[in-house]
Formats: C-alpha cells, structure tokens, sequence
C-alpha cells in the first residue's frame, strides 16, 4: 500500500467520474477542505471520513487503511514518557510555526542526512 488516504480519496473520486467540487457537495463540506485532504494537508473528522467512504462507495475501515499517522494514543503516550516532544510541540504553536514550515524542515533536514 503505497498511496495515501488523500491520494486513495482521489484515485477513486476520479474512478467514479465525481468532480471535488461534487464530492463536497454530498459530504457537506467545502471543496478547499477535500481539495487539503486530497493534497495530504489536512485529514478528515471521523464522521467526514465516514461521509467520504459513504459518497465513494468504499468502507470507512478501508479508508482508514490508508491513514499512516500515528494513532492520537500513541502520540500520547510519547508525549506522556518523554516530556520533550510536549515542549517541543508547545514551542511550535507558541512561535506559530505552521505545519507546512515543518514539513518543509523535516524535508530537508531527512535530505541532508541522505547526503552524509
């Protein structure tokens, strides 16, 4: 399984001939939103997803396959048996460093070390 949630979104959104803007239309949200899920930007609400796999005809669980991040409990715990990763999220939302700037450093910075 080498696609992502929003690429699978996508790929099936297309096999059924359903436009972005169709597919907010049924699941009742805005085409920007589906349009940064499809990009892999943001991700769905439980009931969004549930709505999503309604519209495409596929199993919520099937959805889910797809969705790599790391479980809300699992990114508890770390944050609960070391203590760093609360700071440094904290630190982030307290300088207001966007999710895209992070993404960008962690782009690079995993590009650096490729080339040592």
């Amino acid at each position: 399984m080498d696609i992502t949630l929003g690429q699978f979104i996508r790929k099936r959104r297309e096999e059924i001939d359903l436009s972005l803007r169709e597919l907010a239309k049924k699941v009742d949200c805005s085409a920007a939103f589906l349009s940064d899920i499809e990009l892999g930007r943001r991700f769905p609400s439980e009931q969004v997803l549930k709505a999503i796999a309604k519209v495409l005809d596929v199993s919520t669980e099937t959805l889910k396959e797809y969705d790599r991040r790391a479980p809300v409990e699992d990114i508890k715990r770390l944050a609960e048996t070391h203590p760093q990763y609360g700071l440094a999220l904290r630190s982030l939302v307290d300088k207001k460093i966007s999710p895209e700037e992070l993404i960008k450093f962690f782009e690079k910075a995993s590009a650096r070390k490729g080339k040592k």
